[in-house]
């Protein structure tokens, strides 16, 4: 079983964890393991040494996932075959013997899989995943999606035609890829693996071996990697298991072909590498700072004891990041954050870092408080305080998987299965981990606990330490090293125990009344009217058995911003950080611990809204919470502290890469510098705080119309009743939503000449983006119409971009129609590409935009767009949140009901001719605003 290194970390460092480095072994884990495996998997083994696992599941109904997990990466590769193994997945949409080159994703598509969001492939160091999602589990797709999968395990063809088209692709998804974040991230590897393989294996590859790529090579590894004893196929969905695996069985037993060989190791990792320190330093970083040291591998195959062993040390960690967050939540923090951990690295070692993410130029006191935390948990330990709470959570998560464990989705459970075969856990059922917990847990003691980490973590003696930063530290190196080892001899006091709390917000006073109470005939959806003005909207559904999703809509948002006040509601979004009145956000996270919870605000274009995901058991405190918000919101200091950070840090990085670049620019650029819709300066963001804030927005809060939705395993009385003692008794609101006639319109610009903007970032990239003015979304057969342009643009561009010149790694359109600014919309395409390659990429958008002007396309896109559009409006309300999309403005947009229903029925009645039409009418050639982001010192290339 993998070591776990704790959340914060993952997000934080490049460190993949990952799995085993031995010959393929065609046996389960679970056959000598303790922990009894979920019956309703079936596993089985072809003679032929290849695996597979099926299982029958209804959520969604209808509906099935396939994966085909195959034990080859970029470990596998040779040093002349770097970046082969994810080369070989891109071959897999370009030919084999039953598929011709080309055909493959547009067949998918005919079928109604979007490329991208169904059809997709992985590729890490030791493992490529292909993945499809398929709409519907009918035995005729079924048989096609295994079909595919067999071609694609030994039936490429591999042209040399298909690989010089194809890499261009690849090298234009290296070129994205090629970050700030990317280039760290593997000098970070580097540094803390120097003699490590998979340091110099990344999947992506390199230049030199791509470019030399033929034929012939990318065979050699495919055929010797590519074998039955390296794969596992795994479907999972609403199907007849016994017809499934007849269908496995038929498409795969005369598959032949050499036994596995064994992965080389991803090692080595010293542990006796020590002392040695790196500065790093590229404009876009904050400053970081990383101590690490490394120790050997210690992980032990999954079983009960090993399991109550990683349980032990997770809390251990969970604790002192809980302290380290503590401490960055303060009015005066010492670091925007930091995390400490152990993770293995594959099965080659471990390592033990502590990071710290330091406010630029205060690393020393970033670094000070968290060495000290860190020490002060490994002297004196936790309290019982400290592991109550987190048992508190971890209890809370294993009975809700428990007790939804009927309703799992596919993906849940196709992820399951894939940790077998990627990580060797065992996916037992979510009740016997609940028993096998609940017996545990009386264990669980602070001694435990210490004992545990203790035994896992690597000493930080001597450690490795990395700084990244804009600007290097103040002394460099040996700076960094002496302010380490100064730190490790200063003394540490032991942790007080924090007295514990209650939830201060449990009565908003007398209950409102309900004044209307009605059912929509059609989806049954319930709309019920408070005598203070809210609104509520329920539907009970069984589709995830103890979920409940909770959505709240106040009247405001993006309207509040006037060209005077253009950040009335900028800081909405860290309402939460400030916390309540009688609480401040880090102490909430005490009192609600071992609750399913969501808190805060988000920013849309005319409300604040909230999406909770809860249990019918904790929907009663969701409603208190959401109401506390409010009625009573902090507006505490530590708040502004956490959005300053943010925004400086945001400015710092704007220009670092294409995509940024253009964000920070367009607004400004389409709207004739509207200030609405334009960047403004650091220094006003900076001046941002939270009195502004409640004078922008409190009025909204305490008077706007309030609409919530709630879906899911509810009784709806009871739901009715709890609203009525929480939002419903409030003092009374506005009946309806504004309209914000009162607004000036929004406008896009007559000025259409190219404009030119630049990043900082490597020579080679450019960003090619054009954008029409089109309409708003009142029309809803204009709105389908557009959307099914936007497809159709999309498989054009892609078949034209990427598929026929290898210019664009992942070519967009896209239609977005304001319902709020009328008249207002726009229809964009993106194009990330070679600056060399400006050119042409601009060529190919104005032919497949003349195209679409002057002919119908043809039945084929057509179908190819529309089929996966239909299959996402058939599965819409066969989850949760496809029914919250229509709960919860069903009072006050009560005819996005109608459009649903009316959905299939309008987009079957379109054809090629409309299309055309509504390009005419708004995708002119001529008529598009271009712009261009290029690479600083870099003059425009010449239009062709």
């Amino acid at each position: 079983m993998r070591g776990f290194l704790i959340a914060v970390l993952v997000a934080l460092a490049p460190t993949p964890l990952a799995a085993k480095q031995v010959p393929q072994d065609s046996s389960w884990a679970f056959e000598n393991s303790d922990i009894p495996v979920d019956p309703d998997f079936r596993f089985g083994r072809l003679d032929n040494g290849m695996r597979y696992i099926v299982r029958h599941n209804a959520t969604p109904a209808g509906t099935a996932v396939v994966r085909m997990v195959v034990n080859a990466g970029s470990l596998d590769e040779t040093d002349s075959e770097l970046g082969y193994a994810h080369f070989v997945e891109h071959m897999a949409f370009n030919g084999s013997k039953r598929v011709p080159e080309g055909e493959m994703v547009k067949l998918l598509e005919r079928d109604g899989l979007a490329f991208g969001a169904d059809t997709n492939a992985s590729t890490s160091f030791e493992r490529t995943v292909y993945k499809l999602d398929l709409p519907r589990s009918d035995h005729i797709l079924l048989d096609t999606a295994l079909m595919l999968m067999r071609e694609t395990a030994s039936n490429l063809t591999i042209t040399q035609g298909a690989v010089d088209r194809e890499r261009g692709v690849i090298l234009s998804e290296m070129r994205d890829r090629n970050t700030w974040d990317y280039r760290n991230s593997l000098d970070s590897t580097q540094f803390f693996y120097p003699q490590a393989r998979y340091a110099r294996r990344f999947p992506i590859g390199t230049t030199e071996t791509l470019n030399a790529a033929t034929s012939a090579s990318l065979r050699a590894f495919y055929t010797r990697e590519y074998v039955p004893g390296n794969v596992t196929l795994i479907v999972i969905g609403d199907f007849d298991v016994g017809a499934v695996e007849a269908g496995i069985i038929r498409h795969f037993n005369d598959w032949s072909g050499p036994d596995a060989e064994a992965q080389p190791g991803a090692g080595p990792v010293a542990s006796d590498d020590s002392g040695r320190t790196e500065v790093y330093i590229d404009p876009a970083l904050s400053e970081r700072v990383t101590v690490l040291r490394n120790g050997p591998y210690l992980d032990q195959p999954d079983s009960v004891v090993e399991r109550q062993q990683n349980l032990l040390r997770n809390i251990g960690y969970a604790i002192i990041n809980r302290r380290l967050r503590r401490l960055a939540r303060t009015a005066e923090p010492p670091f925007r954050g930091a995390g400490f951990g152990t993770g293995n690295i594959f099965e080659a070692g471990r390592s033990s870092r502590l990071i710290i993410d330091a406010v630029d130029g205060h690393w020393q006191r970033g670094l000070q408080a968290a060495v000290r935390e860190y020490r002060r948990a490994l002297a004196y330990g936790f309290t019982k305080g400290e592991v109550t709470e987190q048992l508190a959570e971890i209890r809370t998560s294993i009975a809700d998987a428990a007790a939804s464990a009927d309703t799992r989705s596919n993906r849940a459970l196709a992820g399951a299965a894939m940790a077998l075969v990627a990580d060797e856990t065992i996916p037992s059922t979510p009740a016997s981990v609940q028993q096998r917990f609940e017996n545990f847990a009386p264990q669980i003691t602070p001694d435990a606990v210490l004992e545990a980490m203790k035994h896992e973590a690597v000493p930080l003696d001597q450690p490795l330490i990395r700084f990244e930063g804009r600007k290097a530290p103040e002394g460099g190196s040996e700076a960094l090293r002496k302010a380490w080892q100064d730190l490790m001899q200063e003394p540490v006091a032991k942790a007080a125990d924090e007295g514990s709390m209650t939830f201060g917000y449990t009565d908003f006073g007398q209950p409102g009344k309900v004044v209307s109470d009605t059912r929509d005939p059609h989806l049954g959806i319930r709309e019920v009217r408070f005598a203070n003005g809210v609104m509520l909207n329920l539907k009970h559904t069984d589709i995830a058995k103890d979920k409940v999703l909770v959505s709240l809509a106040i009247d405001g948002g993006d309207m509040l911003d006037t060209r005077a006040n253009p950040l009335a509601s900028e800081m909405a979004p860290y309402l939460d950080e400030g916390g309540l009145g009688k609480h401040s956000r880090d102490a909430l996270d005490t009192i609600l611990a071992g609750r399913t919870l969501s808190f805060g605000l988000s920013r849309g274009a005319a409300t604040f809204t909230q999406r909770a995901r809860t249990t019918p058991r904790d929907l009663p405190l969701q409603l208190d919470l959401l109401t506390a918000l409010i009625t009573d919101p902090g507006y505490r200091r530590e708040g502004e502290v956490q959005y300053r950070q943010s925004v400086t840090n945001y400015f710092a990085r704007l220009r670092a890469t294409p995509q940024s670049a253009l964000q920070a620019d367009l607004g400004a650029i389409i709207s004739d510098d509207d200030a609405r819709f334009s960047l403004q300066s650091l220094q006003d963001y900076r001046q941002l705080g939270y009195d502004k804030l409640r004078d922008d927005i409190g009025d909204r809060l305490a008077h706007g119309a309030i609409e919530v939705g709630i879906v899911g395993d509810i009784d709806e009385d009871r739901a009715i009743a709890l609203v009525a003692k929480t939002l419903g008794a409030l003092p009374p609101r506005e009946p309806t939503f504004r309209s914000y006639d009162d607004q000036p319109q929004r406008t896009f610009t007559a000025d259409r000449s190219p404009r030119v903007i630049h990043h900082t970032g490597p020579a080679d990239q450019a960003l090619l983006r054009i954008t029409w003015p089109t309409r708003d979304d009142s029309d809803p057969v204009a709105a389908l119409t557009l959307e099914m342009l936007e497809r159709v643009m999309r498989v054009q561009l892609t078949d034209r971009l990427r598929e026929a010149l290898g210019k664009a790694y992942s070519p967009s359109a896209n239609s977005w129609l304001s319902r709020h600014w009328k008249g207002y919309g726009t229809f964009s395409v993106n194009a990330s590409v070679d600056v060399r390659d400006v050119p042409a990429t601009r060529e190919a958008i104005h032919t497949v935009v003349q195209d679409l002007n002057t002919a119908p396309v043809s039945a084929d896109v057509f179908q190819r767009a529309r089929q996966p559009l239909l299959e996402s409006l058939h599965n819409a309300l066969k989850s949760n949140s496809g029914w919250l999309s229509l709960v919860d403005r069903a009072q006050s947009e009560a005819e996005r009901i109608d459009r649903y229903e009316q959905a299939e029925q309008r987009i079957l009645a379109l054809t090629p001719a409309d299309l055309e039409v509504m390009a005419r009418r708004y995708l002119t050639p001529n008529s598009g605003l271009e712009v261009l982001v290029l690479p600083e010192g870099v003059s425009t290339p010449a239009q062709k």
